[in-house]
């Protein structure tokens, strides 16, 4: 029989990307699948904090094994900031890409220190445990945004290797050496070995 798995996004694209990882032993189902519509609050002040009330509201109101991940965009020069604030850095309304960028571009204008790192931290509630798995990426922030693709800071960083953003490399690389990728293989290879 197959285990039943909730993965606490809306996110169409993660959730193809996760499926197409996992064993068939394995059903991915979306806050959709499950008729969640509601916006789980994400108030905790750390990364780990926020994937993890993600997860346990799932647990606790539609009994189910559930996941969650949360990313943070880390500079080294503001003393890890934006961080669990990343997606709601210009102002609390959130999400609003291009107010982010603007605002982290003006805050290192004068500085020297690019130094920053992606990490995404995903929460596994499996029968009651809590298990966490991290992925991080490290590069630098450009001084201007470069590229189309992707979303977010991705026209800001570069990873460490490449020449490219994030934005220029495309969600092929992307995909394969990004933050969350990292952290959906140890959170794929663990379930694999649990099922």
């Amino acid at each position: 029989m197959k285990r039943k798995l909730v993965f606490a996004t809306n996110n169409a694209h993660k959730l193809e990307e996760i499926s197409a990882m996992l064993n068939d032993k394995v059903e991915l189902l979306s806050l959709k699948d499950i008729h969640c519509h509601v916006d789980i609050p994400e108030t905790a002040d750390t990364l780990e904090g926020n994937a993890l009330l993600k997860a346990q509201y799932i647990c606790e109101h539609y009994n189910m094994d559930c996941f969650a991940d949360d990313t943070g965009l880390e500079v080294e020069a503001l003393n890890g900031a934006p961080g669990v604030y990343s997606a709601r850095y210009a102002g609390e309304e959130g999400h609003d890409s291009e107010a982010n960028m603007k605002r982290l571009l003006e805050e290192l204008k004068n500085e020297e220190n690019r130094k920053a790192r992606f990490r995404t931290i995903i929460a596994l509630i499996l029968n009651g445990e809590v298990y966490k798995f991290e992925g991080i990426v490290k590069g630098h922030i450009l001084r201007e945004k470069k590229g189309m693709t992707g979303f977010g800071y991705d026209p800001l960083f570069v990873p460490e290797g490449y020449i490219e953003s994030f934005a220029e490399l495309g969600e092929e690389i992307k995909n394969q050496i990004s933050h969350r990728a990292q952290a959906v293989q140890k959170l794929v290879k663990f379930l694999q070995e649990k099922t």
